[in-house]
Parts: structure tokens; sequence; C-alpha cells
């Protein structure tokens, strides 16, 4: 990927560059990925599902150039699918055609590099460009498998038995989300600069939806950020995220809305929310308004 890379030399100068690929930072994000790019520490992001978290990671290898890699972390994600594992089938096939071989010579043959198939973080570690290292939903692992991050997220080198420790020959930039469903280790916590990303208050909103829904009208992008902050503010199963707002601009400019009234809002509910409960309740209190 080439590009030509930014000056970072403030937090300020950042949230420009971030600002360039249509990422608006407030201070406080500007500021943890500055400190974190110049201490080379990860950044665990929290925060509510949908609120620009796993954005931040992407937007940052856009702003750098730079090539992304994500781990989606999911109950039950292993060391096989986070870190590497053999390709049993090839060297399988390696010692059926090499069985008069002593079996010294043939370990050392199938437990070499080209058998080794790479997952997200050896890759990273292996990159020989710099790379921004995304760790999806890490609060959906087990705490066991936690583990497995700390040699990364600690000396940037992973230990395979068979080969030894491989280094990072480029140190990966690496951001984690969490939607806080679970407790993090402590451990885990002081590898990483903390951030909390909430939802936005409705002027900062109405920058976002303007930045990523270019063709939406300032006064209808107002209207939406308002009536969006007063669903938050409601009793709901899962409250509108910053992306389904992005959505429902993107649906109200397909249906050539120009002004929001109770009709409208109504009727459109479904792309805001995705509780049949929470469309019916938030109907209820529109109509009463």
């Amino acid at each position: 990927m080439t590009a030509t890379v930014p000056t970072i030399d403030s937090p300020a100068a950042l949230a420009d560059s971030l600002r360039k690929v249509d990422y608006l930072a407030d201070d406080r994000i500007a500021q943890v990925a500055f400190l974190a790019d110049r201490l080379g520490k990860p950044i665990l992001v929290e925060g509510p599902a949908g609120v620009g978290k796993t954005e931040l990671a992407k937007s940052l290898a856009r702003m750098w150039g730079r090539r992304l890699i994500r781990l989606q972390c999911y109950e039950g994600l292993d060391e096989s699918k986070a870190l590497y594992e053999w390709n049993y089938k090839k060297q399988l096939l390696r010692i059926q055609a090499d069985h008069d071989k002593e079996w010294d010579e043939l370990e050392d043959d199938i437990f070499s590099d080209e058998f080794l198939l790479a997952r997200p973080l050896l890759e990273a570690i292996r990159s020989e460009t710099p790379v921004v290292l995304l760790i999806d939903e890490i609060d959906r692992v087990e705490i066991e498998t936690e583990a497995l991050l700390l040699e990364v997220l600690s000396d940037f080198q992973v230990s395979i038995p068979e080969l030894g420790t491989i280094s990072a020959s480029t140190r990966p930039f690496v951001v984690l989300t969490s939607n806080n469903t679970r407790e993090l280790s402590e451990a885990l916590k002081r590898r990483c600069l903390f951030l909390h990303i909430s939802y936005p208050d409705p002027e900062r909103e109405q920058q976002i939806l303007l930045t990523r829904v270019p063709e939406l009208p300032e006064n209808l992008a107002r209207q939406i950020a308002r009536i969006v902050r007063s669903i938050r503010q409601m009793d709901l199963k899962k409250a509108p995220s910053v992306s389904e707002s992005i959505d429902w601009a993107r649906t109200l400019i397909a249906l050539a809305v120009e002004h929001l009234d109770t009709e409208v809002v109504t009727d459109t509910l479904h792309v805001l929310l995705k509780y049949q409960s929470d469309i019916e309740k938030a109907t209820a209190e529109l109509t009463r308004r």
C-alpha cells in the first residue's frame, strides 16, 4: 500500500489527519492514539457497540497507509486460529513422499517455515512493513485465551516450540476493542493505554453524519442527531449506535425525506432499532410527544 505518511507531531495533528480519512476524533481519542504511537503501546478501546471503536483502527491504517490485520475474537478462539498452526495435510504428504528418510531429518523438514500457517497475530509480527493489528471484541474470548496475547503485547514476539522465538521486525500498532461484556484481566489492561468511546453528543454526531453522508442536508443531520439522542435516553434493550444513525441518514436520503416528523420517524425506526419491543416502546414514546 503506497501513501504519503502524514507528519504526526501532536494529538491535534493526528486528529486532523484522521479527519482527512473521514474519522472525527475528539480530543481524548486523538491524545490516546498519539501517545500509543509515541510510547509503542497498544490501545484498549471500550464502549458500546457501534460507536466507532473498530472504525478507529481502520481509519488509523488508512491514515498511515498501512495494512490492517484483523483478529475477530469469538468464544472458543484458540491458538491455532489466533497465532499459528501447522499444515498437517502438507506435512503428511511430505512424510509419505520421503518415507525412506530418517525421522530426525524428516522432522527438521516438516517443522519448517514452509509448513507453517500464520494466523493474524503471527502475521502481524512477521510483517516486514508496519501494520495496524486490530484485535476486535476481545471480551468475547475466555479469560484463558487472553494469555495468548500477553507475549505479543508485552514483547511483540511469538514462541513456536519447533522454530524458537519469532520477534517483530517492525512493531505493529495494536488496537484492542471491547464491548465490555465481561471484565478483562489486569495483566492485559496493564499492557495497554485505555480509551473509552461513548455515544457522541448531538453536535458531534451531527458532524459525523455530515462527514459520512456528504449529501445529507445540515438541517436534516441536526434533526437526526437530536432524535437519536432522545431515543438513546429511553429504556431500551439496545440503544441505536452511531453506525445505525448513519444507516438511518442514508435511508432518509434514499427515501427523499427532507424533514422529520413523527410519521416518518416511526415508519423508519426499524433501521435504528433491532428489537421489536424497542420499536414499540420508542413509537409509543414519540407519538405521545
